[in-house]
């Protein structure tokens, strides 16, 4: 009992919530709401009311052979009628137009409530499955339960207010009447509450499931799965998987609405009885001279209505049970808190490096995981200098990444620039000071000089700026080819668009990296989508294009290693070797033998032969695989 109370508490705070989320996003339409509710209200009693009038004036009419004295208050009544009929059908096309207009509004601010929540939380929260619940139900929820939750309530209010009417209407008849008419729903109170409980704890339980059948649908709709699915026959397997798992779910689903729809038979069957006696009541009393027939189309008009309305009201107080339940949900998730934040009284960044970055005795493993990425990891990054970082998948690379762009915070150590910690500054100044070009760039379906100024919103996006900056990754010609130039849409999402290769799509990150002129540059495999001419010819150019920069080039390809001043080998989370590429070769340990085999393996390659290519069995061989 204790825990439904406490349930209770919780789904009321929910309402509350939504109610000043509602006021928050409309205020204007929704006061113009509450009134136009409050008039739509009053009018159904107002029509109930002259019935009785119409018919008690008719019938004085017959009695009278029509005679035009007699006839004109019924005349008056049907007028009064059809003015009330009128203004019914006005409030109620008003009612729409505004209701319309402050739902918008309501999911507008929810949608930048969403995504301002989703841009603020940790870059952790994406990696575990319970968080993807929770952003799946809050997404989910957004797009509808607040226009039904607006609806459910508005239904409530304007009901409440014409049930209270039509109560004042009945109660001359006997006090106990009004009673009778509550008492006669509470069943199917209680049938709504329950199975809105029990449909919300299913659906819940089952989010990952819908994230499942959304995944493959994904798979089955999606372009960049479409070549492999056709190629490996996959397309049968995904699809009986989301039809496997779409008809558990409907079985579930179509077993929970059967119970209710066989409960909600039960108790409708209970107010039908309390509506039959009391019309029994009301007939017997006519019958007897008690009551006109206007008092018997009176009473039958309001109690039926009343009971219509009665089941409507309680329908309304399951749904935004419901509604609050799964709001709920909502709530949760515009609760979290970020754990990387800002200092409470940030350090400005150097806006020039004198000394580089270090990451002393750092160590750090990912949210959920066992291992440590990195532990007591040094690195000494010097100003003005390109160092590579090279090693087998998995060895930490990226992760130094995200660790000096603070997209995580470090369990130990420090990591610094200038010998200032990084901990030390904001977020966003400390990001603007620092160039990524990720290992898997964002392909933005947007022209091609919007995909390269997206770099640095904070710079005009001056045309030769752009173009000076799609020349320094090699994307100018390319673009030139295009059917627009720099004004062509990129992608094939919307209309008029134009697709690139994988390898021009990264050197239109490329570009956008260059265009952000920051101190420090990172390019996470900024070649492993480009062939070898092109990347002969990029790199022939990458020294001058970052003139000036201090920049980490994290690659597989030691081509592109060799560009740099000082090359670091990774291994396990760990530094184990560190010099310029003939240094490495020289003291011929886990670089220099993987150097050795590539080339071998080039050399057969180009010699066509395929027998003797290095195998598994060569431990240095996770050195040379390419993403």
């Amino acid at each position: 009992m204790t825990k439904r109370l406490y349930r209770l508490r919780d789904q009321c705070a929910h309402l509350l919530r939504a109610l000043g989320l509602v006021w928050t996003a409309a205020k204007g339409w929704t006061l113009a709401w509450v009134m136009l509710l409050v008039v739509q209200g009053v009018l159904p009693a107002a029509t109930v009311f002259l019935t009785r009038q119409l018919v008690d004036s008719f019938v004085a009419a017959i009695g009278s052979s029509g005679a035009w004295e007699r006839l004109q208050p019924t005349l008056l009544v049907a007028a009064l009628m059809a003015g009330v009929i009128l203004l019914t059908e006005l409030f109620k096309n008003a009612l729409e137009w505004v209701h319309t207009a402050q739902a918008q509004f309501v999911q507008d601010h929810l949608y930048a409530l969403i995504h301002e929540k989703s841009m603020a939380v940790d870059l952790a929260f994406y990696e575990t499955p319970e968080h993807f619940d929770r952003l799946h139900r809050a997404h989910k929820d957004t797009s509808h339960r607040p226009v039904l939750l607006l609806e459910d309530l508005g239904s409530l209010l304007q009901n409440g207010i014409t049930l209270l009417s039509m109560g004042v209407i009945l109660l001359p008849y006997g006090p106990w009447l009004p009673v009778a008419l509550v008492l006669s729903t509470f069943p199917a109170l209680y049938v709504v509450l329950g199975f809105n409980g029990q449909y919300h704890h299913w659906w819940e339980r089952t989010t990952s499931d819908w994230r499942r059948i959304d995944y493959y649908d994904a798979l089955l709709t999606r372009s960049e799965f479409a070549t492999e699915l056709r190629l490996f026959d996959l397309g049968p397997r995904f699809r009986s998987a989301h039809q496997a798992l779409r008809r558990t779910l409907r079985t579930q689903g179509l077993g929970l609405t059967r119970k209710r729809v066989l409960a909600q038979l039960g108790a409708g069957t209970i107010g039908i009885l309390v509506f039959g006696c009391a019309l029994a009541w009301i007939g017997w009393r006519v019958l007897h001279g008690l009551a006109t027939l206007g008092d018997l189309a009176l009473f039958y008009q309001a109690f039926d209505r009343g009971q219509t309305l009665m089941r409507t009201m309680l329908q309304n107080v399951g749904q935004i049970y419901s509604h609050s339940l799964f709001l709920g949900n909502l709530f949760e998730f515009l609760a979290l808190e970020p754990q990387v934040v800002d200092p409470p009284a940030p350090t400005s960044v150097p806006s020039t490096l004198q000394h580089g970055i270090t990451f002393r005795q750092v160590t750090f493993r990912y949210p959920g995981s066992e291992s440590s990425a990195l532990r007591d990891f040094n690195l000494t990054v010097p100003v003005g200098q390109i160092v590579a970082i090279v090693g087998a998948n998995g060895a930490g690379k990226s992760t130094l990444v995200k660790l000096l762009c603070r997209f995580y915070d470090i369990e130990a150590g420090h990591i610094a620039l200038d010998g200032i910690d990084i901990c030390d500054f904001s977020l966003r100044e400390l990001r603007r000071h620092i160039t990524v070009l990720f290992q898997r760039p964002v392909s933005y379906q947007a022209t091609a000089s919007e995909n390269i100024a997206v770099g640095d919103l904070a710079q005009a996006p001056v045309d030769h700026a752009i173009q000076a900056a799609a020349r320094g990754a090699g994307a100018h010609e390319i673009i030139a080819r295009l059917p627009r130039g720099y004004d062509t849409v990129l992608g094939k999402w919307f209309a008029g668009g134009t697709e690139l290769s994988g390898g021009e799509w990264q050197r239109m990150a490329l570009a956008r990296a260059f265009f952000r002129k920051s101190p420090i540059v990172i390019l996470d495999e900024p070649t492993s989508a480009m062939d070898s001419w092109a990347e002969a010819e990029w790199l022939a150019r990458f020294r001058e294009l970052v003139q000036g920069q201090t920049a980490i080039l994290i690659t597989h390809r030691f081509t592109t290693a060799m560009q740099a001043d000082m090359i670091h080998v990774m291994d396990r989370g760990q530094i184990v070797e560190s010099g310029r590429h003939a240094d490495l070769m020289a003291q011929s340990g886990l670089y220099a033998q993987s150097w050795r085999a590539q080339m071998r393996a080039a050399s057969r390659l180009e010699n066509g032969d395929l027998a003797e290519m290095p195998g598994s069995n060569d431990p240095l061989q996770t050195l040379t695989i390419r993403p």
